[in-house]
């Protein structure tokens, strides 16, 4: 039996399995409540703005491993002068596209917000507060570089009356949101 005294006062009184083993119990984490206040359309042009810094540096090093392979491949000798294929061209492209995309898609994934996000405090996530799921990622991924392409149409959709949301939350059911501070 372990008894605590505090100034001649028993506290408590427990065994010692009892006391162990409550301090071997995780102790469970409440989940952060998300607030869902919508994100502005100034906040979300904000934030991609700041995400297009990010972008500009993955595009660099993306070049920069294309010209390490064209090294390897053709040496440095006449380099300048040696012009990959159409199809070489493509696959170059939908690489680059690929990284851009597996960069949003990890941030969205790992903790629901991209660099610029966290400094907007913006994050997304589905309708009931939970990171979005891998298919919400890729379609939300696939589908937000073609409403920005579009005469900017899928983000101006949010400034419809009635309308919250730009079109890929739309078609990837999913929010974004606005943190507390």
């Amino acid at each position: 039996m372990l008894t605590v005294v505090s100034h001649g006062k028993i506290l408590f009184k427990t065994n010692r399995h009892q006391c162990l083993s409550s301090w071997r119990k995780p102790i469970k984490e409440q989940p952060p409540i998300y607030s869902q206040t919508k994100a502005s359309l100034f906040r979300r042009i904000a934030a991609m703005v700041y995400d297009t810094f990010l972008i500009f540096a993955l595009t660099l090093g993306y070049g920069a491993v294309l010209l390490l392979i064209k090294v390897v491949f053709h040496g440095t000798q006449g380099l300048e002068n040696i012009q990959p294929g159409p199809i070489l061209q493509w696959l170059s492209l939908l690489g680059w596209l690929v990284c851009i995309s597996g960069y949003y898609y990890i941030c969205w994934r790992k903790q629901g917000q991209t660099l610029g996000m966290k400094a907007w405090r913006l994050r997304l996530q589905q309708q009931g507060g939970d990171l979005a799921t891998p298919r919400q990622c890729l379609i939300r991924s696939c589908i937000a570089p073609l409403s920005m392409g579009c005469f900017a149409i899928g983000y101006l959709w949010c400034l419809l009356p009635n309308q919250d949301d730009c079109l890929h939350d739309l078609f990837s059911d999913t929010l974004v949101v606005l943190l507390d501070k």
